[in-house]
């Protein structure tokens, strides 16, 4: 006899088609009458996840909290998940996975003195190799799922165990076969589902019932029809049950689960190229947030209590927008919004706390007569790379006899680079920096009257770029051998926001990239650089190929004004051979991928193994999606397509008065490593070093006085 166990749940998107506001609604609507449906009915029980949820309530309903506790109590309120909220479970860094996981079961324990064990994210889009061993390391050994499904990726049984790579930790794991709510009535054929794939010798499984998507839970029809049906599955009897309880009745059967290894992948390949600004929102706040909390920790501990609440506060807020369907981007515009709102908040608090915890500690310097730039790396890394800094001259320009001295008077090179603005009087400053984890580094502006030269180690950075009518070039350094030019691609790309139904993206090409003659801006003794600039389609682009002093790599600052819909911008790179497999960045580190053409998440880099034996890597920090072929790599950087469009909705023909995805402009960096001996742990290190840079600040304090513009003496 084999059982099923009846999981009674209200699946609540916070955000959705909805604004977080009427997420709030849901959560307290769904709760109360989850509580009366307690009430009446004493042999069923209801499941509920998120922290998110339950501090909506206490916060909100007291009264109604304590219902919640009492039925928690009474075994009749099941607690699944820990989490703060159902994240997207392939873009956010392991640090904000981690945080997921702490936050939620620091509020379950304070306020309900517990903390499930068992994950739970069923409406996530794909999951990331990383996760079994995110959740064993916070004492989860099950996790219930259900993205991608069975027509999405085939396994070999909906309950299995899971690792992410060979050796790694491994948890068990349940795959929902139909879906978690049910909008319609219930019928057999949803219950019996839950029975296939069920490994050889198992007898329990889940099917989860519950109205809607935006709350609800299991009403009187449904509860009655589950009574009345009990028993009319063959060999099978339907039970009122819970995650809980379902993994408990597993454990003597555990032995006959298959195991699963590797990412579980791909429901939505929309969702990893749609709305860029929440995405870039998400990764540039848990780089700050990164950074804030290292340098509060070189706080003395009676001044930490303050800035470790606002960044506390901002984690919360990271993980609430690191929601699915906001970081997802398939959300509503308005909801769209909102998220990018709250993220520069809390960026916006994360860089007041690290800019204290810094000037507290760079303005206790010692007094100096030359004006200074300080930097600190609170990275947790070892940096070494080129800084660029406008420091403030009092309306002077730099004189060609200035220089950089370091800590020991010796020269540090510099060139001097194109400003941001086009002010007179501003100057952009570019030097080389080795700074050590969670240390200061200082360089002093002063005149180098002896007309000395600083040393410059390794190759120079000269080099050519040559395009063609096709969109085509290549990039020859002055030794060593030409470098293919990466190649920008417009693809008519017509699917829904989710891509439903698709593991890649496959229209065809419509433009590529038109250039202008290369233009060399710069060409000194630590950067080359040049720049091109031209049309894709109706959108503008301008490309600056750079190259730096003893560099093996190209890098690249594109920025993109996109105006197009319904298509695609591609950029696809070619590295000299063939490319036999790929190793992507993913959170928390790397993972070995076919290079099969279908379109997967990213994190930060990837590493090419090519058919000739060598080995060629990107890195691109700022994308979040590619795929792959025999012969080249394809990064998908901007997809047009309208807000929350879902299959099978036929868009109108004209659709100029809805809000499409991603217009406007848009910058992006890479760096391009080509054929040689590049590893994947390199290509981890120049992701660190684009991303968590060093904290930098003028400081004139020990000066005699501030100059007058141009004033001959200065600077000594």
């Amino acid at each position: 006899m084999r059982t099923i166990h009846i999981v009674f749940n209200a699946h609540i998107d916070p955000v959705w088609l909805w604004p977080w506001t009427a997420g709030v609604d849901e959560a307290l609507n769904t709760c109360y009458t989850m509580c009366n449906t307690l009430d009446r009915h004493p042999d069923i029980i209801f499941t509920r996840g998120e922290a998110w949820v339950y501090e909506q309530v206490r916060r909100h309903d007291p009264a109604l909290f304590k219902r919640i506790k009492a039925h928690i109590r009474a075994g009749r309120w099941s607690v699944v998940g820990g989490w703060w909220i159902q994240p997207d479970c392939n873009l956010p860094s392991a640090e904000n996975m981690a945080k997921q996981i702490e936050i939620g079961r620091d509020w379950f324990k304070q306020h309900l003195g517990l903390f499930p064990k068992i994950g739970y994210n069923v409406d996530s889009f794909g999951h990331t190799a990383a996760l079994p061993d995110i959740l064993s390391a916070h004492g989860q050994h099950s996790y219930v799922m259900m993205r991608p499904m069975a027509h999405e990726t085939k396994l070999p049984a909906n309950i299995f165990r899971w690792r992410g790579r060979p050796g790694g930790k491994i948890v068990n794991t349940f795959r929902i076969s139909y879906g978690y709510a049910t909008i319609f009535p219930p019928n057999l054929e949803w219950v019996e589902s839950s029975l296939q794939p069920l490994p050889a010798n198992v007898n329990h499984t889940m099917c989860f019932l519950g109205v809607g998507d935006h709350g609800g839970g299991p009403n009187e029809h449904m509860i009655e029809w589950v009574r009345a049906n009990r028993d009319a599955i063959p060999d099978a009897r339907m039970e009122f049950s819970s995650p809980e309880r379902f993994f408990r009745a597993l454990q003597p059967e555990l032995k006959h689960l298959p195991l699963v290894t590797g990412e579980l992948q791909m429901h939505a390949i929309g969702c990893y190229t749609g709305h860029r600004p929440v995405k870039l929102g998400v990764r540039r706040a848990e780089n700050m947030l990164a950074l804030a909390g290292r340098a509060l920790a070189h706080v003395p501990p009676a001044a930490r209590r303050a800035p470790q609440s606002a960044l506390a506060e901002s984690w919360r807020t990271l993980c609430f927008n690191s929601f699915h369907d906001t970081l997802g981007g398939s959300c509503t515009p308005s909801a769209a919004r909102a998220a990018d709102d709250q993220l520069a908040g809390a960026k916006a608090a994360a860089e007041t706390v690290l800019s204290e915890a810094f000037r507290q500690k760079a303005h206790a310097l010692p007094a100096d007569q030359r004006q200074r730039l300080v930097l600190a790396n609170y990275s947790g890394a070892k940096f070494s790379d080129f800084i660029e800094h406008e420091p403030w001259l009092e309306w002077t320009h730099w004189k060609p006899d200035w220089c950089l001295l370091n800590e020991k008077n010796q020269l540090v090179p510099h060139q001097i680079i194109e400003p941001e603005t086009l002010m007179p009087d501003t100057v952009r400053i570019l030097f080389p920096a080795t700074i050590d984890a969670g240390k200061f580094h200082t360089v002093r502006i002063a005149r180098n009257a002896a007309g000395k030269v600083a040393k410059l180690k390794g190759a120079a950075p000269d080099f050519t770029l040559a395009v063609d009518a096709t969109g085509q070039g290549t990039l020859t350094p002055a030794a060593g051998p030409a470098c293919a030019l990466p190649e920008l691609k417009l693809i008519e790309e017509k699917s829904d926001t989710w891509s439903h139904g698709l593991d890649r993206f496959g229209g065809p090409q419509l433009d590529h990239a038109h250039w202008s003659a290369p233009m060399q801006v710069e060409n000194g003794p630590i950067r080359t650089a040049w720049r091109v600039d031209g049309t894709i389609g109706s959108s503008r682009i301008c490309a600056d190929w750079r190259r730096y002093l003893g560099q093996a790599f190209y890098e690249l600052r594109l920025r993109v004004t996109w105006h197009e819909h319904h298509k695609l911008l591609r950029l696809s790179w070619t590295p000299g051979a063939g490319i036999a497999s790929r190793d992507d960045g993913i959170s928390g580190g790397g993972l070995p991928r076919a290079s099969d053409g279908r379109e997967l998440p990213l994190r930060d880099r990837s590493l090419l193994l090519l058919d000739n034996g060598t080995r060629a890597g990107l890195v691109a920090p700022e994308i979040f999606a590619l795929s792959g072929d025999p012969s080249a790599v394809h990064l998908t950087l901007l997809r047009s397509c309208p807000f929350a469009h879902h299959d099978p909705k036929i868009l109108p023909e004209k659709l100029e008065h809805y809000a499409w995805q991603d217009q406007g402009e848009h910058t992006f960096l890479f760096r391009y490593f080509p054929a040689g001996k590049i590893t994947a742990k390199e290509l981890d290190r120049h992701a660190l070093l684009l991303q968590q840079r060093p904290v930098i600040a003028d400081l004139t304090r020990g000066m005699p006085e501030r100059p007058y513009k141009d004033e001959p003496s200065w600077p000594s």
